[in-house]
Parts: structure tokens; sequence; C-alpha cells
């Protein structure tokens, strides 16, 4: 059965639960409610519309992301919308 492009869009998206910025660990959670953690070296790539960093203090717990790499070790983190703006969204 093919994937509709809500579906593709809430599965390929996943919530910030917690940044722990010294280990380097993101523990998201997917649309399944299932978290994962994720291992982030010191070349993992932040992006938003603030820009670009290595910096994992740019992420904030409830950001919607969405990961490009490996599976647990994200070559990419695309901040999809941010927490603030999730409560400042027409839908509530």
């Amino acid at each position: 059965m093919t994937q509709g492009f809500t579906d593709s869009l809430r599965q390929n998206r996943m919530i910030v639960v917690a940044v722990d910025h010294e280990s380097g660990h993101v523990r998201v959670k997917e649309a399944s409610d299932v978290c994962t953690d994720l291992t982030c070296s010191g070349e993992t790539l932040v992006v938003s519309d603030e820009g670009a960093s290595t910096d994992l203090q740019t992420l904030n717990p409830g950001d919607i992301v969405k990961l490009e790499g490996k599976t647990g070790s994200p070559r990419r983190i695309v901040v999809v919308r941010r927490a603030w703006d999730e409560l400042t969204s027409p839908e509530w």
C-alpha cells in the first residue's frame, strides 16, 4: 500500500524529548510514542531557521526534527518546527 504524504511526514519527523549536551545524546520520540537515544558526534550538524551549527544547545525539548544519516547516529538534525512555534499554531 502506498504511503500518503501526511503519513510520510508523520513517520519521518520526531519530537526532541531531552538533550544531554555533555555526552552528545539526544532523546527523540517517534509518532508511535517510542523513544530513541541518538549519539551525536562533534560533526553532527543542527540545521534550523537560525542557521547551522554543531552545537546541540540549539536544540530544545519539544522541537520537531527530521534526521539525516545513519540510524542512531545522525549526520544532520534538521529542525522542522520549534517548540514555541507549536504553541502558537492555528490548530490550537
